[in-house]
């Protein structure tokens, strides 16, 4: 798929810090003599997809499949971690030492302290006191990952309702306006009849911004002299969509800092607005976050649902960070729906979660 391809390739630009971690615990722990007998090969046999434990009398040696497999593994994120000299095949016993290592990687990935101890719990269900190679443990780091994000990828949900309204909120510089563009010109191209509403009236270069994206797109873009209202314009907007039987108006915001308390009210005076217009508006509040922002995307979470009754997630900028586990953290805190990924200022950089992808190409395994 040329999306997950395009994944791979950028998400998580490595920093020094990450790709000395794992790898070094990995040199040194394959050096030591396991501390307990491998269990019997019927308790260590692994999923289908995984390489197989060696056999009781392996002592460094792996056959040449497992050797081929560890090679083709990419070297992604977690997976550069992870690797041991390039055309061997290293295993060390799953041990407390090598749990808790494992946690402050995904720790320093922005994962957050609860969530990353219970993926290395999890992680250690079954092979606790096992010699585990590099592909065992991203394949088993993947599949953890997935599970937690597979209830939350949820694609935006259209409703029969003209038009729906689609309220656009996030702090400043996280790639709302681009967001807006991307979003509507998949959705033209759909064949849905959109309308956008430049709400950032304090800001020019958004406003041109947009209206490049909706020329491009052939979707027109209500705008209002710098300075005005924004919930005037939204409610302007609000009823030439209903005029024109839009399929969907998307509301641009301006950025909002959580200490500025009259950007917040201006936020939710828009809201009370557009509800005269349709009292059960906005249908979906997307909050737009971005990556680079670390664990700062929990708190802006927070105080969005607080809010603005935020009723999804997408993240951009996925290909300028080496901390993208901030996503996993924000899935298994808050359950909100993501909707969308973006790692890139083309239209195609932005796409639907896909959960799996996702945990492949943070943990650098290609299944």
């Amino acid at each position: 798929m040329a999306f997950f391809t395009k994944l791979k390739d950028r998400l998580f630009k490595s920093s020094s810090k990450l790709e000395q971690g794992l790898d070094a615990i990995v040199d040194e722990g394959a050096t030591e003599k396991p501390s307990v007998p491998d269990p019997a090969p019927a308790e260590t046999r692994p999923p289908p997809s995984a390489a197989p434990p060696p056999s009781p009398s392996t002592d460094n040696t792996e056959t040449s499949n497992s050797e081929n497999s560890e090679k083709s593994a990419s070297p992604g994120f977690l997976g550069r971690l992870m690797g041991g000299a390039e055309g061997t095949v290293q295993r060390r016993i799953l041990d407390d030492d090598m749990l808790e290592s494992i946690e402050d990687l995904l720790i320093s990935a922005d994962m957050g302290v609860d969530t990353a101890s219970r993926v290395t719990a999890n992680l250690a269900e079954g092979r606790f006191g096992r010699r585990v190679s590099t592909l065992e443990i991203k394949q088993a780091l993947a599949a953890e990952v997935a599970r937690i994000m597979e209830p939350v990828a949820r694609p935006l949900p259209l409703y029969p309702t003209k038009p729906q309204v689609v309220l656009v909120v996030g702090v400043n510089g996280s790639g709302k306006t681009t967001t807006i563009g991307k979003l509507a010109s998949q959705f033209r191209a759909a064949g849905k009849n959109v309308v956008i509403a430049a709400g950032d009236t304090f800001r020019a270069a958004a406003v041109e911004q947009l209206q490049v994206w909706g020329d491009r797109a052939g979707v027109p873009v209500l705008t209002a002299p710098e300075g005005s209202d924004p919930a005037s314009l939204a409610f302007d907007a609000m009823t030439r969509a209903q005029a024109e039987g839009a399929d969907l108006l998307m509301i641009d915001t301006a950025g909002r800092l959580q200490n500025r308390t009259d950007l917040m009210e201006e936020l939710a005076k828009i809201v009370r607005v557009i509800r005269k217009k349709d009292p059960d508006a906005p249908h979906n509040t997307l909050l737009v976050l971005d990556a680079t922002t670390g664990q700062n995307a929990l708190s802006q979470v927070k105080t969005f649902q607080e809010l603005a009754d935020v009723s999804g997630l997408v993240m951009t900028k996925l290909d300028g960070t080496a901390k993208g586990g901030v996503l996993v953290a924000l899935a298994d805190k808050f359950g909100l729906p993501i909707h969308a990924i973006g790692v890139g200022e083309q239209i195609d950089d932005l796409a639907p979660f896909d959960p799996e992808e996702f945990a492949a190409a943070l943990v650098g395994f290609d299944g």
